[in-house]
């Protein structure tokens, strides 16, 4: 499979393209700086990433908000709608978004985002990645996306390829913790790439 993997050098997009290299795919990597051998260009720009996708089998947008202290929604969501296009220009169908944890809900119509003791300083972050979900609910019916949001903390740690798949609902461990590591959110990930289980919604993955 040929991957265009958007943001390619983040903390989660670096694992995705090993955990997928290591599978035999062919990745190519996009960063604002061009650095570390990718290719450079913005993701909202949807004419240069048109360009960088054609003759992809998928594109895997993994950006999140800007975390500068500016406005967090506006950009998200003009990068968002700029990799929608592209993938129309491009004819490419397959999308996988990694998503925040923030939409997903603790309660019947309660949102982790809405919980009195969620972080402010995560706050702004966790509600521009909500409305980037429902962007994709509304506007990307016409392709076969994948939203994926991880366990309420994620960091670099142990690739142990054991993990629960859910939907809208967080999951929490017997203790009450959400929790995944970086290695093992690329490898439900890429197994979603290759396996096609979650066409047209959001899934969520944690111990």
């Amino acid at each position: 499979m040929r991957i265009l993997l958007i943001g390619a050098t983040g903390m989660i997009g670096r694992r995705i393209a090993g955990e997928a290299r290591e599978r035999g795919h062919e990745v190519t990597g996009v960063t604002r700086s061009g650095n570390e051998g990718t290719a450079k260009a913005e993701a909202a720009d949807a004419a240069a990433i048109a360009g960088l996708a054609e003759g992809h089998d998928a594109v895997v947008l993994t950006v999140p908000p800007p975390r500068d202290g500016s406005e967090t929604e506006g950009p998200l969501l003009a990068t968002t709608r700029g990799v929608l296009d592209a993938l129309r220009r491009a004819g490419v169908r397959r999308l996988v978004v990694v998503g925040g944890a923030g939409s997903l809900e603790v309660a019947p119509g309660v949102r982790l985002v809405d919980t009195p003791g969620f972080p402010d300083v995560y706050k702004n972050e966790a509600l521009a990645a909500a409305a980037q979900l429902g962007v994709i609910r509304a506007e990307a019916g016409d392709l076969d996306w994948t939203f994926i949001s991880p366990a309420a903390l994620i960091e670099p740690g142990e690739r142990t390829g054991t993990f629960r798949l859910g939907g809208d609902q967080l999951l929490s461990d017997a203790d009450g913790n959400s929790r995944i590591s970086a290695e093992d959110y690329a490898v439900a990930l890429v197994d979603e790439l290759e396996n096609n289980d979650a066409i047209g919604r959001r899934i969520t993955v944690a111990y």
